[in-house]
């Protein structure tokens, strides 16, 4: 087998979608003839999920834990650190954004490398990964590459300098990003985005890149974790459940839904009941006091955090998923790995999203309907029309060869292929 050394701060036992791209490469790569090590940081974040770190053990995959200087891990103890409120951790944010670049995990960097070199120094690998976000992770991957030689293949999870999510608080930071993030770029060997409207817009920011130097490897779904039999999954409801799974940050909330659920109940008293939106994930308390604020306290059902095995078991058992992503400049450009373990659980998906690529997504798989992420009232009539055809057993999944585009053992197989041609 071939060697690749993985740099992947967010991996498990870690949890939320973060870390499940890593993790199900990491899985399926000695299938493919690749033994990954992984040098992450010992956990400690808002999440822990044992259930993707024993997948990872047990295909025997050597992980590498280092600690660092994140300022989170400075001023909070515990291996779970609690979810902030939103405007907190809004203020933060911008706080860590104004003052660390990179990233806030830029105290990371020193102990990655020392770790990764002493490995490099009594190991040959054929190759380094880093995955993205933090960007940290590619810094680190540059300096390994420009000390050893090794090839560098850097994999975007979500842009660099035009991610939405990104605050500069003068031009001299954007500035900044853009000039590391060229410097990463220039000593790449090949670059991985998640869908082709990223890969553009890589391309038309940096003339200096070639088309062929960015491939195109999508989130995706792993089918083991949806092989669960009768007695393993949860009893279905006499009710429509509609769920949603993972953490509201930032403009995704579920305001807007809720209130589109309660003028749903004025239009149709009779739904009343009869439909429960479910909540698969961490759920401040704020939502919780909107909740009952709208008086929907007996048609919401609050799961709470739980880990990967679990949340698919939900997936499982609802007849529509919902998937929000707010409407902010840069949305067009996001494809969530949620959206696509949606497709994975072959559910009807509803989706609160702005134009772009995880619209077109839903609606190419012939399987989901689309609503404006801000209007109350479309999401109101979607959920009486959903009712009616849930009623009339109507509910079309995605379709299945449309689906298995997304297999992640498929891609993973891609990547392998992308690693021997950097090799060779």
């Amino acid at each position: 087998m071939k060697k690749v050394l993985v740099i992947a701060y967010y991996f498990p036992p870690m949890g939320l979608s973060g870390v499940q791209r890593t993790a199900k490469f990491v899985k399926y790569l000695p299938t493919f003839h690749w033994r990954p090590t992984v040098l992450t940081v010992v956990p400690r974040y808002i999440a822990q999920d044992q259930s993707l770190l024993h997948e990872i053990e047990r295909e025997g995959v050597q992980i590498v834990r280092t600690d660092t200087l994140d300022p989170t891990r400075i001023f909070r103890t515990g291996e779970v650190i609690k979810l902030p409120p939103e405007w907190l951790r809004r203020i933060l944010n911008g706080i860590s954004q104004t003052i660390f670049i990179p990233d806030s995990k830029i105290g990371w960097k020193g102990r990655a490398i020392k770790a990764a070199e002493a490995l490099l120094a009594h190991e040959k690998y054929d190759l380094i990964f880093a995955t993205a976000p933090p960007y940290t992770d590619f810094l680190v991957g540059v300096q390994l590459k420009k000390k050893f030689g090794v090839p560098l293949v850097i994999d975007y999870r979500d842009p660099w300098v035009d991610n939405p999510q990104n605050f500069y608080a003068t031009p001299i930071h954007k500035a900044v990003h853009v000039y590391l993030e060229k410097k990463v770029l220039h000593a790449a060997d090949k670059v991985i985005t998640i869908n082709r409207r990223m890969k553009e817009k890589i391309l038309k920011r940096y003339s200096f890149l070639r088309y062929d130097d960015v491939a195109i490897l999508p989130h995706g779904f792993d089918p083991e974790d949806f092989q669960v039999d009768g007695r393993q999954g949860l009893p279905r409801t006499d009710k429509m459940r509609i769920t949603y799974s993972g953490t509201f940050v930032a403009d995704r909330k579920p305001k807007v839904f809720l209130e589109g659920l309660r003028r749903a109940f004025r239009v149709e008293p009779g739904m009343r009941g009869r439909i429960e939106a479910c909540f698969v994930g961490m759920f401040r308390e704020e939502n919780l006091k909107l909740v009952r604020k709208l008086g929907l306290d007996n048609d919401v059902n609050v799961v709470g955090y739980v880990d990967h095995a679990e949340c698919v078991k939900y997936l499982l058992a609802s007849d529509v998923l919902w998937l929000t992503l707010g409407d902010q400049k840069g949305m067009d450009v996001v494809s969530t790995g949620k959206l696509h373990e949606y497709l994975g659980a072959r559910k009807f998906i509803l989706g609160c999203v702005p134009d772009g690529v995880a619209k077109s997504t839903i609606l190419d798989s012939e399987g989901g309907m689309v609503v404006e992420p801000n209007d109350p009232d479309g999401i109101a009539r979607a959920i009486v029309e959903l009712y009616r055809r849930y009623k009339n057993k109507d509910l079309q999944p995605p379709g299945k060869d449309f689906v298995d585009r997304f297999n992640r053992r498929t891609i993973t197989a891609d990547l392998a292929k992308l690693f021997e041609l950097v090799t060779e």
